[in-house]
């Protein structure tokens, strides 16, 4: 793996094993389950079948993960993840369908929860920043505030400037 000496992932040296690699498996079920990466750059995909495949993230890389499931009564789960693929030798949490789990930088559930986080993320995206490449304390913030029903400042130009200036001041 190639790193850029500004990414998140430029501590991780220039190998990097499939055992390091963070895998997401994407189902779907009509009107019973959907499980997506709304954004990310995953390094491979491996389709299993017509419902099922699987995503690898090298370690380090920001990604989203949507889920939503329904029974014959309506919408039982709809949950957003925001994570930092796992880092061998540091801590991560664990998530369903993901192996082995990442760093949280986002977990919310309930529709109108999710709905919002989506609609920050296109608002991010109307910025031509690719939400991976974002702030990961934006994530943290837009958690904080929506988990107690604030509304988060919006993501600008200028914060995602100072966000590249401080990560290229410490990497």
């Amino acid at each position: 793996m190639k790193t850029h000496p500004h990414t998140p992932e430029s501590h991780l040296t220039n190998e990097v094993g499939a055992s390091d690699l963070t895998t997401v498996e994407i189902l779907w079920l009509e009107k019973r389950i959907e499980n997506c990466v709304r954004f990310g750059r995953p390094v491979s995909e491996k389709v299993l079948d017509r419902n099922r495949r699987v995503l690898s993230f090298t370690p380090g890389r920001i990604f989203a993960f949507v889920r939503w499931t329904s029974n014959d009564f309506g919408t039982v789960l709809s949950r957003i993840d925001i994570l930092r693929a796992a880092i061998p030798g540091q801590g991560y949490a664990t998530i369903p369908w993901i192996t082995p789990g990442g760093q949280s930088l986002l977990r919310l559930s309930g529709w109108p929860k999710v709905e919002r986080v989506l609609q920050l993320i296109d608002a991010v995206e109307a910025l031509r920043i690719d939400p991976a490449d974002a702030a990961p304390d934006y994530w943290h913030h837009v958690h904080n505030r929506l988990s107690v029903n604030e509304t988060p400042r919006p993501y600008t130009q200028s914060r995602h400037q100072a966000w590249l200036h401080r990560r290229r001041v410490t990497s």
